[in-house]
């Protein structure tokens, strides 16, 4: 079966520059493997976006995280 780790990754929207800056962060985090699986309004990032991640872990790493 197929194991996943998630991260949560905040992108406030509040200069012209917010979008290429979410961008690259998304483009650094799909190098090392996180898959976006959805992306929302948030709140908590002051009127920005908020991002949802995934990547697939190896066996060894499920059975250390448990």
């Amino acid at each position: 079966m197929k194991r996943f780790e998630y991260q949560i990754a905040t992108f406030p929207m509040d200069r012209k520059t917010s979008l290429i800056e979410m961008q690259e962060d998304l483009n650094l985090r799909g190098s090392q493997g996180w898959e976006v699986v959805s992306v929302s309004t948030s709140e908590f990032a002051n009127v920005g976006l908020t991002a949802f991640l995934k990547r697939e872990i190896g066996l060894d790493q499920a059975e250390a995280a448990t």
